[in-house]
Formats: structure tokens, C-alpha cells, sequence
């Protein structure tokens, strides 16, 4: 981007990845004037070929400054780097000295580049000499990574998305990829397109988008998918559908696994799983008969207590059948960052050492230690991340480094991690947000490079390293966490961090990676073929897939296609699965099953998604999704707001009636927190219980019990300067030109009282109705609108754009501030909410284009452009369709 005078070109092109999940897209950031100013799809990177999601096209809109942490704090006070990397360093030391190499702990992320995440593995298991670094992936996607490593012997993912366009039968379980991962799904979409024959099963325990469009449909009792593979070992056995060649050359364990997955007939998963037998065995028909198939599955499997278990069923029906090692085959894990895959290249996880070597081996130790030349090497596993809270909350952690993160928000038992940042002796945060419920607990805040400003590399879900460049110079001080971590180590007194550019950092990572990798202690990632690489040629890397040596530069797509494997005998390991049940069950005093997930346009914890307004626009609330048969039961309507409790704690949600959900099972998204809402924070509800291998939480089931509020007064608030409220309920939601607030109170909210609280100098306007408990006021500054507000005894819906988009005028006609006052909306509410985010369309210009005439989501495409780009909104646009296509005039239709 930059040229050798530090200046950039009027305009430029700058090729980067995405942000967000791990499809890990690439995309062309239009750079004007040192800003970034435009972004779009890589037409040629493979991961994406042009394509990106509603959140990736609106990553422009998330580079906001005004929510940026642009200098070192310490204390609450201000103060320049170097006495922020000294105070960092002296209390590490200190601690250290008095305490031991385990008093310290790192909690890092899979938003991390690579060479972030190199060099603080490096510093923590190398230098520090302790285990204690964990990464948020521990959540994600670390029960898939033990039993790629308990079956392969290696954490190594045997896809690439082309197998995704090449099987014959696409079994998603456990994801709504519609959703989580919009780029491959619309990869699917087509292929199924050009290959009618394809066939797509969703196993869910709730019905999605990504199941509207399936050919099957399993809605299976939640936490029974290691019985449903078992059964189907089982079943391809009886009806002799194995691959007895393949698992007698390839693989071992298989008689005992066999032994235990002949207790599953289709009677007994049809009942244990909850699912019609025709259904089951319909599945199990496909695929055996079918000669390619891959099963994708993500966070719904692994995020389990049995997750380790449940991820080797999987593999054991693949490596049964042969459906492994060849096009359009295999188990693949979807991962949920864009650099989760990274962290756990380099070691990021607690329970490795990096270059997928193991921390408990001696060999593996000595390797490790003598190629960084460091003063010591970590022996034993450190504490992974709900045990590292644990350990913060019994003061055996006494310091905590958290980087890029927000475990305040994402880890179970909210309450308990929140307790154990308050007093923790010292706690620092690297972050490129100035507020998150996490920063709230730091005595030291270090400003972070953001997307846009980071420069380096990240791995996707399918193997492949892209470059990650910046379009834009650093906001701030904010500095590379490479650097930061380089700067900490070395004011600790350590060698080994004198690092002038990432691009050291990855060629001195590579060349680790082919260090004693041959023959018999052969892994399989090695990316020594980029050991040498020139800043020029790193600057310059395209995307490539490991292994990458220099017998195979340009990378390898297909893995295992030898049949051959990294255990010592060269063979896969069957593991026999033992299915269990979600530890956090159901009980009398809490009878519904609590499911968690994202949603379409917004990520993890919403620092960045909150930031873009038009992501804020297709759901702008957190909502208790319930079965309209529960809901008569409970006598709950649309939009009531209700507690929701667990045995560990409560939240309070309004709810959303649906016919999606089944009887006795509810769903509530995972990205509200303190900085949105009063009480929102779903991980409240959750205990720290782990899968005993994986160490992932369960936070995919919790038995909870749900409750009517009785608020007395609600109200609304539009406003574009910064305001308190003290509300029991709140909900804070970005739109375009102002915040739109919600809230609930249990007693009479007054106009005075509110205006009191609303430090806005103005001319303040209302008007009031049913002696004060319905009312509504506007604060004007020289005709411009500074605050609009409507209180009654009765819930809002959802926000008015009509009432947004007076904001950007510079004086109101007096018609306008009568609107504002009644309330008069142009347009009915639900009537406005965006459906498509991509390209603003409404759901009520969808209607009116079915009423006028189009029959298909590909015409609503043609016309109203929705649907064309990420294709994240087909499955509500098919729904849309359904509902109205009687309204189309019968002459139309002839």
C-alpha cells in the first residue's frame, strides 16, 4: 500500500482476508488517500473466488476510530509506551520471582495473526517456561482438533471446500452454515445447481436456514449425534457397506469400535435421538450408497461436554467406508475465526507445543528449546481456558495477559470470570477497542492494531495461508501485537525477540516446522518450504495450502490420499464411542433445553459488527426464541420481555414466537453483552462444564426455566450524543445517524426525571397523555434534532428508520417535528426491517415485488438485487415467497 516515502497512491487496490470466520476470504480493499474507502471479493483467491458475506461487505463501515483504544493506559491514566511495556514487564518479573513461572497466564485469540501468536507462544512456553497460554479456539474448535489427533495422530483437517463442490452427499451437523459460513454455502448452493444429484442432509435439534434447503432433515433431541453415528457404523455393517480392504490396511481399533456401535440399532437411535426410524434410515441409505460424502460440522458438535467423542463418531463412519484421503470425502471440521487455524499451527492451545509438536515429549521439548535457543522449555500442559479462570479465582494465576478477546462475554459462567478479573492482582489487555466488558478489569490497556492496520498471516478451515495486509496506517499509538509481545519480552531481559519485521517471524516459524520431520517422526505440517521466503516474496505470497516443502512448493489440497497417517504405525485409529448426554440437563424448575448460536449479521461479541449500522438492521435485539405451543403454555407474546434463568444464573430477553422451534427447546443468540444490554449476556446461564479431553465448554445445552416481568413502562429513545440510563432494561443499537435505546422499568418513568438525566441543552418539547404515563418529546438545537422519545405502558418492536433519517437534516420543517411528536411512521415497522443487509431491501419491498409477480428468489434477485451477493437472506426470501405467492392476481399468474 505504502510506497518508500510512507505516501499511498490517490487510489490503489491493497489484496487482504477477511475479518471474520474461517472460510477466510479473500478481499480487494479499495485504498484512497491512506483511507480505506471500498472493499470486494478476490475474484481470484480460492477460498471465495469473489464472493463475500453481508458482514464481510460491510467491513468498511466497521473502521470507526470514535470506538478505538488509541493510547496505553495504565491505571486509567495515559501514559507512553515504554512505561506501559515497563510496567507490563516489572509486574511479570515480580510475579515470576515470587510466585513461579505458573503464576502468569496468557488468554489469546484466534483474531491473532500467525506472528502474533508465534511469538507469544514463544515467550510464554520458551522464555516464561510455562504452559499457561490458552486461545478462545479453545471454544470453537478443540474437540475437533483432539480427535483429528487421537484418530490421525495429527491435528490435521483431510478437506479442502473443493470437496464440498465434488462429493455426492453433503451431511451438515451440528452448523447452520447458511448463516455461520454464507461464502461455502453458496458454493454448495451451486454446486447442487450444476449437479442436481447432490444430495444435502441437515442434522439440527432446531430448524434453520441451512435446513430449508436441505433434502433431509434430522431434528434430532439435542446431544445425540455420537448415537446417530454409531448407528450408522452399525447399520453400513449389517447391510455390508464397509470398506473392508481399506480398514484392514489403513486403520486399527476397528473390532472394539465395531463392538460398541452394534448396540445402536435403528430402533434404539430412532428413540434415543427422538427422530422417525424412516428418516434415520434414510441417511444411513445415502450414505452408503453413495460413493463420496463429507460430513461438515462445527461448534453444534463440539461445544459439548462428549464433543471429543462425538467429532471420532464422525470419523469412525468415514474411515469405515474409505471416505477419507480422496475428492469429495472426509470429516471437516468448519473453524469460526479467521486465524483459529493458525493458533493451533503455532502452539496457541495450552496442551501444545507449536509446529504440531507435543508439550509432554521429551524429544519434542529438546527440539523446540534448541532451535529457539531459549532459557527453558514448558514440560506440562498449562491451564486451559475455563481451568485458567478457575485458577484466577483461587489466586493461583496471579497475572493475566488477555489478548484480542472478550472472555468476560464468551466463557461459561459469566459471573464467576467477572469475579475472577476483579481480583486478579494484575490484569492487562491488548485490544483495539477503547470499551468491552473485559477492558473493565484491566489495570493495564495496550492499543492494538484493528482489521485494516494488521499485517500478516492467517490459515483458513481448509489449510490455506493468505496474507492479511494493511490498507491503512496504525489509528493512534496503536501498535502490532507482535510488537507489543516483542517489546514485553525484551524489557523482561529475553534474547530471541529482536524482531525487525513479521516477515522474520514467519520464515523463522517455517523453518521450525521442517526440523527433524522425516521418516519416522514425519508430521505432516510443514511449511519449510517458505523458510527462506524474502520480505519482498512475503509481501507477495499468495494463497497456498500446507504441507508446503521444498519437494512440493506450491502445497498440497489432498491429504491421506497415501492411506497413510502420522500415528507409529502409519494407520488410522478407530475409537470406540460410548454416547452421553449434555451434563447441564433439564430438572422440574428448569424444563426447556437452552440452544446457543450466532446470527446471520453479527459476530462473536459485537465490538466490530455493532459498529456497521446496516448489520444492526436484519435482528436488532437479543430474543428467546420459543415453539408457539410453549409460548400459549406460558401465555408469553412477540416482544414480552422475560427472565430466563438456569441454575447458575438469569438474563432478561424479549421474546420471538416461532414456528421454527421445536416443543421444550429454546435458542438465544450469543453476541448481546454489557455494552448492548442491561442483562443479555447468554454465557450467564452456563456452568464451566468441559469435555474432559478437549477441555471445550458445553454451551450448546442448558435446562432453563423462562418467566413473565411485569414491567410497568417502556420507552424508546433516539439520540446522537452519548447518554446514561439506569433503566432495570436496556437495549442499545447503532443505526445510521443516531442510538436507539429501549427500555423497561418496573415502576412510572417521568419525562422530568428523564430530562434530568439527559444532560442535552436544547429546546425540549412534549407532550403527555394518560396523566403522564404515556408520552413523547423532542429536544431541538437550532431546528435539528438531538433526541426523540416515546414512553407508554406498552413494549416497542423495533426501531423507525423514518425517525433515523431526520437526524441527518439540519433543520426539521414543522411537519416533521408534528410526525415526531404523533409518531406518524410512513410505514409500518416490520414492514421496514431489512431482510437483505447487503443491499438494504426491505421485507416490505420483497412482498410488494411477490405481489407484483416474482416467483423466485432468483427473480426477487433480478429486481430487487436481494439474495445476490452473500445469498444469506434465499432462505428468508423462499419463506417470503411461501406466505405470499397467493397474493399475486390470478391474471398474473395465467
Amino acid at each position: 500500500m505504502f510506497n518508500s516515502k510512507g505516501e499511498t497512491p490517490a487510489a490503489s487496490i491493497v489484496r487482504s482476508t477477511c475479518a471474520y470466520c474461517g472460510v477466510g476470504c479473500g478481499v480487494d480493499v479499495t485504498v484512497t488517500d491512506g483511507k480505506a474507502t471500498g472493499i470486494n471479493g478476490s475474484e481470484d483467491h480460492p477460498a471465495n473466488f469473489g464472493r463475500l458475506c453481508v458482514k464481510g461487505t460491510h467491513l468498511i463501515d466497521t473502521l470507526d476510530e470514535s470506538t478505538r483504544l488509541l493510547t496505553p493506559e495504565v491505571s486509567g491514566h495515559q501514559v507512553s509506551w515504554s512505561e506501559a511495556i515497563q510496567t507490563v514487564a516489572d509486574k511479570f518479573t515480580e510475579t515470576i520471582a515470587k510466585y513461579g513461572r505458573d503464576a502468569i497466564a496468557f488468554y489469546v485469540s484466534g483474531q491473532l495473526l500467525t506472528e502474533d501468536y508465534y511469538v507469544a507462544n514463544k515467550l510464554m512456553k520458551g522464555y516464561i517456561g510455562s504452559g499457561n497460554i490458552d486461545t478462545n479456539s479453545r471454544l470453537c474448535m478443540s474437540s475437533a482438533v483432539s480427535a483429528y489427533k487421537r484418530a490421525f495422530g495429527e491435528d490435521v483437517v483431510p478437506c479442502s471446500y473443493r470437496d464440498l463442490e465434488q462429493t455426492d452427499l453433503l451431511i451438515f451437523i451440528g452448523s447452520n452454515a447458511a448463516w455461520t459460513h454464507p461464502v461455502l454455502y453458496q458454493r454448495i448452493e451451486r454446486a447442487r445447481q450444476i449437479n442436481p444429484e447432490v444430495k444435502l442432509v441437515v442434522i439440527d435439534p432446531r430448524e434453520t436456514p441451512t435446513s430449508s434447503g436441505a433434502d433431509l432433515f434430522l431434528p434430532i433431541k439435542p446431544g445425540t449425534d455420537g448415537a446417530l453415528y454409531n448407528g450408522l457404523l452399525c447399520y453400513l455393517a449389517n447391510e455390508e457397506q464397509l470398506d473392508t480392504d481399506y480398514i484392514a490396511q489403513h486403520t486399527t481399533g476397528f473390532e472394539e469400535t465395531l463392538k460398541v456401535a452394534n448396540e445402536w440399532s435403528l430402533a434404539k437411535v430412532a428413540r434415543y435421538c427422538e427422530v422417525d426410524i424412516a428418516l434415520i434410515e434414510q441417511f444411513y441409505q445415502w450414505f452408503a450408497t453413495h460413493n463420496n460424502a463429507v460430513s461438515m460440522y462445527s461448534m453444534g458438535i463440539n461445544q459439548s461436554s462428549s464433543g471429543v467423542d462425538k467429532c471420532h463418531s464422525i470419523i469412525n463412519a468415514h474411515l469405515a467406508t474409505g471416505k477419507i484421503g480422496r475428492e469429495g470425502c472426509g470429516p471437516f471440521s468448519i473453524t469460526g475465526q479467521p486465524n483459529a487455524m493458525g493458533g493451533r499451527e503455532v502452539g496457541g492451545l495450552a496442551n501444545q507445543l507449536t509446529a504440531h509438536l507435543d508439550i509432554e515429549n521429551s524429544d519434542h521439548q529438546a527440539l523446540v528449546q534448541q532451535f529457539w535457543q531459549s532459557p527453558t522449555i514448558a514440560v506440562k500442559q498449562g491451564a486451559k481456558a475455563v481451568d485458567m479462570f478457575d485458577q484466577i479465582a483461587d489466586k493461583k494465576i496471579k497475572a493475566v495477559w488477555i489478548m484480542a478477546t472478550n472472555p468476560a462475554v464468551s466463557l461459561p459462567n459469566t459471573t464467576k470470570i467477572k469475579q475472577a478479573l476483579s481480583q486478579c492482582d494484575f490484569v492487562v489487555v491488548s485490544d483495539c477497542v477503547a470499551n468491552n466488558d473485559t477492558l473493565e478489569f484491566a489495570e493495564v490497556k495496550l492499543p492494538a492494531t484493528g482489521w485494516g492496520e494488521k499485517d500478516g498471516i492467517v490459515t483458513n478451515s481448509e489449510r490455506r495461508m493468505s496474507r492479511q495486509r494493511a490498507s491503512q496506517f496504525a489509528s493512534g499509538q496503536a501498535r502490532h501485537d507482535w510488537q507489543i509481545i516483542c517489546d514485553v519480552a525484551k524489557a523482561m531481559g529475553f534474547d530471541g525477540f529482536n524482531y525487525q519485521h513479521q516477515q522474520e517471524i514467519f520464515t523463522e516459524f517455517a523453518q521450525l516446522t521442517g526440523v527433524d520431520n522425516q521418516a519416522k517422526n514425519r508430521r505432516l505440517f510443514d511449511i519449510s518450504g517458505l523458510g527462506q521466503l524474502s520480505i519482498a516474496q512475503y509481501n507477495n505470497m499468495m494463497p497456498i495450502q500446507w504441507p508446503v516443502t521444498t519437494e512440493n512448493p506450491q502445497g498440497g489440497e489432498q491429504i491421506f490420499n497415501d492411506g497413510r497417517y502420522v500415528n507409529d504405525d502409519l494407520n488410522a485409529k478407530f475409537y470406540p464411542v460410548v454416547p452421553s448426554l449434555p451434563k447441564q440437563q433439564t430438572s422440574n424448575e428448569f424444563p426447556w433445553v437452552l440452544n446457543t448460536g450466532r446470527l446471520r449479521d453479527q459476530w462473536h461479541s459485537m465490538t466490530r459488527t455493532s459498529i456497521a449500522a446496516s448489520l444492526n438492521e436484519h435482528t436488532s435485539k437479543p430474543y428467546v426464541y420459543v415453539s408457539h405451543q410453549d409460548g400459549a403454555l406460558l401465555a408469553l407474546k412477540d416482544d414480552q420481555i422475560v427472565k430466563v434463568s438456569s441454575a447458575q444464573g438469569s438474563i432478561e430477553v424479549a421474546v420471538k414466537l416461532s414456528s421454527v422451534m421445536r416443543k421444550g427447546q429454546v435458542f438465544i443468540p450469543i453476541h448481546w453483552n454489557k455494552q448492548f444490554a442491561a442483562n443479555a449476556t447468554v454465557a450467564t446461564l452456563f456452568q464451566g462444564v468441559v469435555d474432559p479431553i478437549s477441555g471445550q465448554p458445553e454451551s450448546k445445552h442448558v435446562g432453563v426455566k423462562i418467566e413473565a416481568i411485569d414491567y410497568q413502562s417502556f420507552g424508546e429513545i433516539y439520540v446522537n450524543n452519548a447518554i446514561k440510563i439506569t433503566s432495570e432494561y436496556w437495549l442499545k443499537t447503532g443505526l445510521k445517524h443516531s442510538d436507539y435505546w429501549q427500555l423497561a422499568s418496573q415502576s412510572l418513568i417521568s419525562f422530568e426525571s428523564l430530562q434530568q438525566s439527559i444532560e442535552i441543552a436544547g429546546e425540549w418539547i412534549c407532550q403527555s397523555q394518560q396523566g403522564g404515563k404515556q408520552f413523547q418529546f423532542i429536544c431541538l438545537q437550532e431546528g435539528q434534532i438531538k433526541i426523540a422519545g416515546y414512553f407508554s405502558t406498552t413494549a416497542p418492536v423495533i426501531s423507525q428508520p423514518w425517525i433515523d433519517q431526520l437526524f441527518e437534516q439540519k433543520k426539521l420543517t414543522v411537519e416533521q417535528i408534528q410526525s415526531l411528536l404523533t409518531k406518524q411512521s410512513p410505514e409500518d415497522a416490520e414492514a421496514t426491517r431489512k431482510v437483505c443487509s447487503c443491499f438494504s431491501v426491505s421485507k416490505g419491498e420483497v412482498i410488494t415485488a411477490i405481489v407484483q409477480g416474482c416467483q423466485s428468489v432468483m427473480a426477487l434477485g433480478k429486481a430487487l438485487k436481494c439474495g445476490t451477493n452473500c445469498g444469506s437472506c434465499k432462505p428468508e426470501l423462499q419463506a417470503l415467497l411461501d406466505e405470499h405467492q397467493h397474493e399475486i392476481p390470478i391474471k398474473q399468474l395465467a
